[in-house]
């Protein structure tokens, strides 16, 4: 091979592999050292020069000036050395250049594998560089084969997988067709660096309104929250920074074409397309769509919301399987308890009542009162009863000495009293709850959620599966029903014992 041709491959290997030529250039010298380490000796006396311009090469030992030759790799007659250099004298060094035909067949054969190790190790390094960089984005490859569930895709220069638990359901791909998804990891392995892709999660949609929406590319709306059920259905909350552009009118696009586009890219997944409100009450409201909301109630203390709808709302805001409900609060991060008018007056009678009895309770302030009935207790055997530790969750009740005071007096009333006050606390409770249900019954009707109900799908024809008995959050009854009445106080002007400052902010508990 003459020196054009040397250049002229080491120009292609770097093109190929996308690789910089240099790096290439000193591969090669790298693998002629080990080539004459491997005919001559494994010394450190070697040296490899090319020249990246001209293509020429050449291998160089130093070697020792010497009178009789022990180590010959390393070690030169004075007569072979003056042959050299005419100023050589014993005990100097002398530069030999060594013939590239004298290594022999199996020296080049190493040097060749060293070559195509090194650049197979540069080229993979770079990769990995290139593609962590991209971590977040979205990539398309073609699906070569799929191997135990996964999806093996060629990106090009690397390749990539989509676990099974990261493909949405009833997706099904064949050989050569062109799939997208949102790089999350980059592995190395031995095969090189490994593209993990994902059409599961959230930031892929997020990422896709990125695409076809401008103005969030632009940044004039911005996607506040995301929540998925792949493949079946999402919720996405937007804001716009300009007054003149509708967030919600601007994702759906002219006829629905952008948000359809998306869509079809979930293979049909229902999408629902809210305006962010920094105010919980109205986000809530909205992130419940399409459900008609009566009024929310939050708990900012405990980061909670009671969501109250008619009967005839009940199932749509809780949803098929609670899909409704589980994604209006993952896209809130509010914990939500979706309940009809009428259960959130029982709640919040069986509340007062419990406000009531607490405060017979000798040394027991108004204020511990009302926060040990809106932390769930209903009864003075069950704070008689409770741990130190659960009643140190009561807001006021952090010390322990106060704590086991308060089951000192709680045991010794119902020793006084033998339960008596637990039968007339449930009789007030009933005739309450009756005189509530009359109340209810004669009272307007409460006002429509006017917000428009932004729900996109490829088919909205089919009518919407729901289950009446699915909870939005499975928390304990005791803890939904604390966590909703507590406001309900706040409005209860009939209970002039309350102390209004104590219960008008919860954050005062």
């Amino acid at each position: 091979m003459n020196n054009f041709n040397i250049v002229e491959a080491l120009s292609q290997i770097a093109r190929e592999k996308n690789v910089d030529r240099d790096l290439v250039v000193q591969t090669l010298a790298d693998a002629l050292i080990s080539a004459a380490k491997k005919r001559y000796g494994n010394t450190d006396n070697f040296e490899a020069d090319i020249d990246p311009v001209s293509g020429q090469m050449e291998v160089i030992a130093h070697k020792t000036v010497v009178e009789e030759i022990q180590e010959p790799s390393q070690e030169i007659e004075l007569d072979d050395a003056l042959a050299i250099d005419d100023e050589a004298q014993l005990g100097g060094v002398v530069v030999e250049k060594l013939d590239l035909a004298d290594f022999g067949r199996n020296a080049i054969q190493t040097a060749k594998q060293i070559l195509i190790q090194r650049v197979r190790e540069a080229e993979r390094e770079k990769i990995y560089d290139e593609f962590s960089g991209r971590t977040g984005q979205i990539e398309a490859g073609t699906v070569q084969q799929i191997s135990r569930g996964d999806i093996i895709l060629n990106l090009g220069r690397a390749e990539a997988a989509i676990p099974l638990k990261e493909q949405i359901r009833r997706e099904r791909y064949r050989q050569g067709d062109t799939v997208r998804g949102l790089i999350y990891e980059i592995l190395k392995s031995t095969r090189g660096p490994q593209v993990l892709l994902s059409r599961t999660h959230p930031d892929f949609l997020r990422k896709l309104f990125s695409i076809e929406v401008p103005e969030i590319s632009e940044g004039i709306v911005e996607i506040h929250g995301v929540a998925r059920e792949p493949g079946e259905r999402a919720k996405i909350a937007v804001s716009s920074s300009d007054e003149r552009v509708d967030p919600v009118g601007a994702c759906v696009g002219v006829k629905g074409a952008r948000v359809q586009t998306i869509v079809r890219e979930l293979g049909g997944e229902r999408i629902d397309i809210v305006s962010w409100s920094d105010e919980p009450e109205v986000f809530i409201a909205r992130a419940i769509s399409p459900a008609n909301v009566t009024r929310v109630i939050v708990d900012r203390r405990r980061h909670h919301a009671s969501i109250l709808v008619e009967e005839d709302q009940l199932s749509l805001a809780i949803g098929k399987a609670g899909q409704n409900s589980k994604l209006a609060a993952q896209l809130t991060g509010w914990g939500l308890d979706i309940i009809t008018e009428q259960e959130y007056q029982e709640r919040r009678v069986k509340i007062t009542q419990s406000e009531e009895a607490f405060r017979r309770l000798s040394g027991v302030s108004e204020l511990i009162a009302l926060s040990l009935a809106t932390s769930g207790f209903s009864s003075i055997k069950e704070i008689s009863e409770s741990t130190v530790d659960l009643l140190k969750t009561v807001p006021g009740l952090e010390e322990e000495e106060k704590i086991l005071a308060l089951k000192q007096t709680a045991s010794e009333y119902l020793e006084k009293n033998n339960g008596e006050v637990e039968e007339e606390v449930e009789g007030e409770v009933e005739e309450a709850l009756n005189s509530s249900a009359e109340q209810n019954s004669v009272a307007d009707p409460p006002p429509q959620n006017s917000e428009p109900n932004n729900i996109f799908e490829i088919d909205d024809g089919k009518p919407l599966d729901v289950d009446e008995n699915t909870v939005a959050d499975s928390s304990p009854a005791a803890e939904a029903a604390e966590n909703t009445i507590v406001e309900a106080n706040e409005e209860n002007e009939s209970a002039p014992e309350a102390q209004p400052d104590a219960v008008s902010d919860q954050d005062q508990i």
